[in-house]
């Protein structure tokens, strides 16, 4: 996606000020409201930023090296659960055949990890957010990791 030099620069303001949130955007945008911010983001930015666990606005690894504000071959250190920190342990590679989600929850019981398909479904989906898995459309969606797994540092607070 090719973004118009308004929204490269307001991509930088969002790597600069992550992790941040609406009114601190809005103010540094000029913009009337938080929901304004949300509705640019969403409908300009959407793939290159992501909400952490606290609902604060974060820049993607991918939005990070568009605008030189960090090193896509970096690591990638984030707060998240033990089961998503499972999950990257056991996800294919960026490289290898991604897996369903019923695929990666086999995975994860066979370490001896007892969980839901809702629960692993909710942490795909909230790596994926985070850019660190890639969600591919196939009959079924499946994943795979969207950066290499030695760039990953997930902290679950019972490290």
């Amino acid at each position: 996606m090719s973004l118009s030099e308004e929204a490269t620069e307001r991509l930088a303001d969002v790597v600069a000020l992550q992790p941040t949130k609406n009114a601190d955007l809005q103010e540094k945008w000029g913009m009337d409201s938080g929901s304004e911010v949300h509705q640019y983001l969403e409908s300009e930015l959407g793939e290159y930023y992501y909400r952490d666990e606290n609902s604060m606005i974060c820049a993607t690894p991918e939005a990070e090296a568009l605008v030189g504000g960090g090193d896509a071959s970096g690591e990638r250190s984030v707060t998240g659960t033990a089961l998503q920190k499972e999950i990257i342990a056991i996800l294919p590679g960026p490289d290898e055949d991604p897996q369903s989600v019923v695929a990666t929850l086999h995975d994860i019981e066979d370490t001896g990890t007892d969980t839901s398909v809702d629960e692993v479904r909710s942490a795909l989906h909230t790596l994926t957010d985070k850019g660190l898995v890639e969600r591919v459309r196939k009959t079924v969606p499946t994943f795979r990791l969207a950066i290499d797994r030695d760039r990953i540092v997930i902290e679950t607070g019972e490290d």
